[in-house]
């Protein structure tokens, strides 16, 4: 249950109010930055909220219970509040955000109403509008593990135990030529076999996209040049003469993990599992049942 401090409490009760909202995000890099609809600055428990950000609520419903309520804050770009570039990066997904409601007068007297956390953020031109959800939609979250044939355990990672910082899967190279929003002409990559940086990823060291990961879609040849294609085009547009660091990419298969990186003692899939066609056959008298192992 809620506490309203005292001296918010007595505030309230009186016959004029002077309390207004304030927004403390917390983005997934460990940036803070304080929004108020107030009038003029608040600093409220060593955190400066700025005034005239355009940042705002918009209507929005609580519930109990567990539901995954959503609301939206509004705000238009400025350099001092809210950079059009780093929404464009995603610096802001999945931010968290927290409420409070502050007598302005008295800044000392403030509450927490609610935490939640930046969903879809929508661009219009000079403005945008970001989905806030209750932690709640994390409930819905698949936890644990899935049985596949594929491995769950992320390239790099702890279960994967693949040093990508070895110069035998990474490189550093630069743009030579934009072909598209997503497909470039790289240099760097010589080294490596064609396709083997499929599925891997290029982190950019300079340019508009500075410090943003992109996976890879496609690595290939052509002719004396090397591309490289993205899954998806970058916040910004690529220029040539930015620079990256490009990572071999894996499929998850086990004949990728052993070959390609001599882990098959730590793949995290299951490749000897039966398939569909398995589970769903049945018994007749062509089949030969002898004991043997399904898969070798």
């Amino acid at each position: 249950m809620r506490t309203v401090p005292a001296g918010l409490a007595a505030h309230l009760e009186g016959d004029a109010t002077t309390v207004c909202h304030c927004w403390r995000v917390t983005r997934r890099d460990g940036v803070v930055a304080g929004f108020t609809e107030h009038d003029r600055d608040l600093v409220v428990s060593g955190t400066l909220y700025l005034a005239a950000s355009g940042f705002a609520a918009a209507d929005s419903e609580a519930a109990s219970g567990l539901s995954v309520d959503a609301g939206e804050v509004t705000g238009g770009f400025s350099g001092d509040a809210i950079g059009e570039a780093d929404v464009l990066a995603g610096r802001y997904d999945g931010a968290k955000v927290e409420t409070f409601l502050v007598n302005w007068q008295a800044p000392e007297q403030h509450i927490l109403l609610r935490v939640e956390e930046i969903g879809e953020v929508v661009r219009a031109g000079g403005a945008f509008r970001a989905e806030l959800r209750r932690m709640t939609h994390r409930l819905g979250q698949v936890q644990g593990r899935v049985y596949s044939r594929r491995c769950d355990a992320t390239l790099g990672d702890g279960r994967c135990g693949v040093d990508l910082d070895s110069p035998a899967y990474r490189v550093e190279g630069a743009v030579s030529a934009v072909l598209g929003e997503t497909r470039l002409v790289v240099s760097g990559l010589e080294g490596f076999v064609p396709g083997q940086c499929r599925y891997g990823t290029l982190t950019f060291l300079s340019g508009g996209n500075v410090g943003m990961v992109s996976d890879i879609d496609d690595h290939r040849r052509d002719g004396g040049a090397v591309t490289v294609s993205l899954w998806l085009p970058p916040a910004l547009p690529i220029v040539v003469g930015d620079t990256f660091v490009a990572t071999v990419g894996c499929d998850k298969s086990f004949a990728t993990c052993r070959a390609r990186f001599s882990n098959g003692l730590n793949f995290r899939g299951f490749p000897h599992m039966p398939g569909g066609d398995f589970a769903f056959g049945y018994a007749d008298g062509d089949t030969v049942h002898d004991g043997r192992p399904l898969y070798e």
